[in-house]
């Protein structure tokens, strides 16, 4: 009989005599990661899969193959990951991810949200999907194809244009659509580009649908039960219709507005758009309550996305603040999930600062569900002893807002986040929202009448330092025994004063070595000396 890899992880791990809260501690997961993975609701990804195989010795063949064919199944579909990461379908436009790949994912969603296979049981039924997208150049074209493949499938499909990750999943779950689109690449180059799926719930898309995606793009359309070479197109009146929904983006900028219990006009606030999705919604929002805002990062030529701007450089930010002299400043990535802040000093204040923040202020009111808040592996050791002293509990999953949110929805916590600056406040959204997130580190600032360096004051973190390094398989060099090697030396360097993380990038071909120790000049020295070991190897791409 042939076992899926969920039987054969809860197998093994049985054996081992451990429980699925040790397991998940012991490869850096949350325990319901591991527990949807021996449900088969999940397939973990290949770290994790490479962690498991170290953890129980065995080989990957013995865990992922029957007769080196995968046999793992969601739903009877083999599960792929060979165009979805953690983050949705990315790559560089036209070449990995091309106009062809995005009319197909349309033909498919337009297609499964009215058949039998998404539960659909209305003769008939018409399906609605939204769509949103960033100011990419390639942007346009995704969307075009996108929508000419879900009308030709007969969906309708409504259209927010450039608008924020955010704002697709607050339309998708307010207006209730079958499910929303957002084409951007996030904090990536102009170059590239990404589809990202979410669920009616304003969610992720589950690992189910994501591998009837898969299963369609790569050209099986058996596993989906039709029978012929494609899916049956729309005919006559079945052909769908095109909406221009630009409505559903400003009750989107309404819904943040109503938000705040503040006026703003004694503030002075400057804006980082990224020239990315927020570049006309975050003046207007934070202009509507009053602030005097000064806007950079707002002249999207469609190359210029990220480009020496929004949270991936910050320093752009803290030099406008200090030198017009600005209360806080608030700097965005390409689709506006992400947030860093800026004191009025110029110091940044990243994601796990503003955990601090917004988890006291939670506490404070009382309202801070199991007084807990949801972290990464990423998170500053720091932070853990600071939420220590004021009561608050930290749990800490793998990297990814996707985990974190999986982790609040399954305890009912209520506020998760990445150092990065993704924020989720589960009262008002569902993903990381960047405008959210600044809305509510202004309240707090207002409600405490102090100043966003005074709400900081108590937070204490080690120095961290982090380098990316492209590689040409980041599977392979977290395999590699001499990479575990230099990582396992450094760790003994650093003796319990701090930490050393190496993993991989969910959206490019990146591993990040991140170094966490009692100076800066120590963690870079010992980021240098794992880099060197796996530039050594022959993994690096020059």
């Amino acid at each position: 009989m042939i076992m899926t890899i969920g039987e054969k992880i809860s197998k093994l791990r049985q054996a081992a005599g451990i429980s699925q809260e040790q397991l998940a501690e012991k490869i850096s997961v949350s325990r319901q990661s591991v527990s949807k993975w021996e449900m088969d609701q999940a397939q973990p990804q290949i770290d994790k899969v490479l962690q498991l195989c170290e953890l129980f010795d065995i080989s990957t063949d013995t865990l992922l193959c029957d007769n080196k064919t995968i046999n793992h199944k969601i739903s009877g579909v083999p599960v792929r990951n060979k165009y979805f990461g953690t983050d949705g379908f990315r790559g560089e436009a036209n070449q990995n991810l091309t106009s062809m790949h995005a009319y197909k994912v349309g033909r498919f969603l337009g297609w499964y949200y009215g058949s039998k296979l998404s539960g659909c049981e209305k003769a008939g039924y018409r399906p609605r999907i939204v769509i949103g997208k960033d100011t990419r150049r390639s942007s346009y074209m995704l969307e075009y194809s996108l929508v000419a493949g879900i009308t030709a499938s007969g969906a309708d499909a409504y259209m927010l244009h450039v608008t924020t990750t955010p704002s697709v999943s607050y339309v998708t779950r307010q207006d209730e659509f079958d499910c929303g689109i957002m084409i951007t690449a996030s904090h990536n180059p102009y170059y590239d580009n990404g589809i990202k799926v979410i669920n009616r719930y304003g969610e992720k898309l589950d690992d189910a649908t994501t591998a009837y995606i898969e299963a369609y793009l790569d050209g099986d359309v058996n596993s989906l039960g039709v029978v012929g070479e494609d899916l049956p197109l729309a005919g006559r009146e079945r052909i769908g219709c095109i909406v221009d929904y630009v409505s559903g983006r400003n009750r989107y900028v309404g819904y943040l507005i109503s938000l705040a219990s503040h006026s703003y006009k004694n503030m002075r606030i400057g804006l980082d758009c990224a020239n990315g999705a927020s570049w006309m919604i975050a003046k207007s929002v934070f202009g509507a309550l009053g602030a005097q805002t000064v806007v950079v990062g707002a002249d999207p030529n469609g190359l210029n996305v990220n480009e020496n701007c929004g949270s991936t450089h910050i320093e752009n930010l803290c030099r406008l603040v200090k030198e017009q002299h600005l209360d806080v400043g608030f700097a965005f990535d390409g689709d506006a999930d992400r947030c860093i802040a800026v004191d009025e000093n110029g110091t940044i204040v990243d994601g796990d600062k503003m955990l601090y923040i917004l988890g006291k202020r939670l506490k404070d009111r009382g309202v801070l569900n199991h007084d807990t808040v949801v972290a990464t592996v990423m998170t500053n050791s720091g932070l853990l002893s600071c939420l220590d002293k004021i009561g608050i509990k930290c749990v800490q999953t793998a990297v990814g807002d996707r985990f974190v949110y999986e982790c609040m929805q399954n305890n009912d916590y209520c506020l998760g986040g990445e150092q990065s600056g993704h924020v989720i406040l589960k009262k008002y959204a569902t993903t990381g929202d960047g405008l959210l997130t600044a809305l509510m580190l202004a309240e707090e600032m207002c409600d405490s009448k102090h100043s966003l360096s005074e709400l900081t004051e108590p937070i204490t973190l080690y120095p961290q330092y982090m380098e990316n390094i492209r590689v040409k398989d980041k599977a392979a060099v977290l395999a590699d025994p001499v990479v575990q090697e230099s990582l396992q030396a450094v760790e003994a360097l650093i003796d319990g004063k701090g930490r050393a993380l190496l993993r991989q990038s969910g959206t490019e071909p990146v591993i990040r070595v991140m170094i966490e120790s009692e100076s800066e000049e120590k963690c870079k020295d010992y980021t240098k000396r794992i880099i060197k070991t796996i530039q050594e190897r022959g993994h690096g791409v020059a």
